[in-house]
């Protein structure tokens, strides 16, 4: 059983109904759950829903849903925790619905502006596209990776590769291990075709002319001789160890056979 009492609602534009439904059984009994109406007849069910289907007609920051009155104190008391608890929405509270100006919903300690765009056809919004995508880098941040060298279980350290010979390094560390490093960090960090430094410039000066996206080498080229003696090498490999745990399965074989012959026996 439900009780539902249908009032005007003076806080919404003309013609706006409240709906309250209370209930008189079951184990919710004596809570109510709160609609509104428009004039049209369309039913709405939280405060988001109003806010939407109004946008700018009405302000809706200190509309109170449960009470269908405009709360100034409220929207106040809003703004002062918001002001006073930065960290609210990073921790993921829900943001305020309303149509005041925006709030930056990020945990800062200053205070920062921010600005509001309409769409308004003359308004035109600009981007730096390569600042939102790429994160600026140190200069010769490869001199960071120099001396160090990986080690097996036994702390021994273990022997390095041996460069190519087409590749010679530009900057101050032209070291062949702090090269290696530089190469093998920006295959893994970055999509994008690894090339050297382009510019005969960067040989003179790469304090000025250096492309920070490229590891500390000249401009290099990949040949098909290149190509097919990495191919040989992975051939050899692969070939290394199959007989490497051909190997280890006939040993276990063995020893399996050893070890059910001495249980027989015993």
């Amino acid at each position: 059983m439900m009780e539902r009492k249908r009032t005007d609602c003076p806080a919404l534009p003309p013609g706006w109904k409240k709906e309250e439904v209370i209930r008189k059984s079951g184990l919710s009994a004596g809570k109510s759950d709160v609609y509104y109406y428009s004039p049209s007849g369309k039913k709405f069910r939280s405060k988001p829903q109003l806010s939407r289907y109004l946008g700018n007609k009405v302000d809706l920051g200190c509309f109170d849903f449960r009470t269908g009155k405009m709360m100034p104190g409220k929207l106040q008391k809003n703004k002062q925790r918001l002001r006073h608890d930065p960290l609210s929405l990073a921790k993921g509270g829900k943001p305020d619905l309303n149509t005041a100006l925006p709030i930056r919903q990020t945990a800062s300690i200053f205070k920062q502006p921010v600005t509001k765009v309409t769409s308004h056809p003359g308004n035109k919004v600009k981007t730096d596209l390569q600042r939102a995508t790429e994160q600026p880098r140190q200069l010769f941040w490869e001199k960071r990776l120099k001396g160090l060298r990986s080690s097996d279980v036994t702390e021994e350290v273990l022997r390095t590769m041996d460069l190519p010979k087409g590749l010679q390094s530009v900057g101050p560390d032209s070291s062949d291990d702090t090269l290696l490093s530089a190469i093998a960090s920006a295959l893994h960090m970055s999509s994008s075709p690894i090339t050297g430094q382009t510019s005969v410039a960067a040989e003179k000066n790469p304090a000025i002319w250096l492309n920070t996206s490229q590891p500390l080498c000249k401009a290099f080229t990949v040949t098909d001789e290149h190509i097919r003696e990495q191919e040989l090498k992975v051939y050899q490999a692969r070939r290394s160890l199959e007989e490497a745990l051909m190997a280890d399965g006939l040993a276990r074989a063995a020893e399996n056979t050893r070890e059910l012959l001495e249980w027989k026996t015993a």
